[in-house]
């Protein structure tokens, strides 16, 4: 249960902290949020590759991590797939803004799922989860609060909306800790998927969106950056 309080409120700090940015700038420029998103991208593409992926491969095996880091991916995607996705410029700010929360709720619980796993295989891994999913956090809770800002919804209102959207997290990290406890396979399997997630997000949405964002330094050098404090969280954390 600790574990589970402790995942919603980093994930939550994190989400909270972009609707606050959001709510105070109104309109955060484009280079920030290309920064924002490259930065957090590039933290969980390390964290990836050279801890989570190597946990589960000492915890299981090689083949089968490879197996469940695709079937991962394919999770993830045909959750990406099926959300519904507005391409009418004349749409209101209610509905982006409704579109993006729904959004982000269905993508949290598949992260609380990547830091309650993180925690099983060592308290470590599972910090490291938790404050680079916070990062990746803050731009969605921009992206939430902005539209709202824009259309003039109460403060108190927009906040209370940012806050739901993390809600799906903690459920998530309590399944990846049952999960997890079960036995070392089962560890193993939802550490590769779980790095089958991330990585989905990392090539599919975060860099691409980086770019499209802002398609500038900005976005490159917070990728550079991220990729390099990632190194760095793992060797120290």
């Amino acid at each position: 249960m600790t574990i589970v309080l402790l995942s919603a409120i980093i994930s939550l700090i994190g989400t909270m902290i972009g609707a606050s940015i959001g709510v105070f700038l109104k309109r955060p420029s484009k280079s920030l949020l290309g920064g924002l998103l490259g930065f957090a991208g590039g933290l969980m593409l390390a964290i990836v590759v050279f801890d989570l992926i190597p946990e589960s491969i000492e915890s299981w095996s090689f083949p089968g991590t490879i197996i469940f880091a695709i079937v991962g991916i394919l999770i993830v995607m045909t959750i990406d797939n099926l959300m519904p996705v507005s391409k009418d410029e004349m749409s209101s700010h209610y509905k982006v803004a409704f579109l993006t929360a729904l959004g982000l709720m269905l993508h949290n619980f598949p992260e609380g799922i990547i830091m309650g796993c993180g925690f099983v295989a060592g308290k470590t891994l599972g910090l490291k989860m938790s404050i680079i999913i916070a990062v990746h956090d803050i731009p969605e809770g921009m992206a939430v609060s902005a539209p709202l800002m824009v259309s003039k919804v109460k403060v108190s209102k927009i906040l209370l909306y940012v806050f739901i959207t993390a809600l799906p997290t903690a459920l998530g990290a309590w399944i990846g800790i049952f999960a997890g406890s079960v036995s070392p396979n089962v560890l193993g399997a939802c550490l590769a998927s779980a790095s089958g997630i991330m990585l989905y997000v990392v090539c599919g949405e975060m860099l691409p969106e980086s770019n499209k964002v802002w398609d500038g330094i900005t976005s490159t050098m917070g990728v550079l950056l991220g990729v390099l404090i990632g190194l760095v969280m793992i060797n120290v954390i």
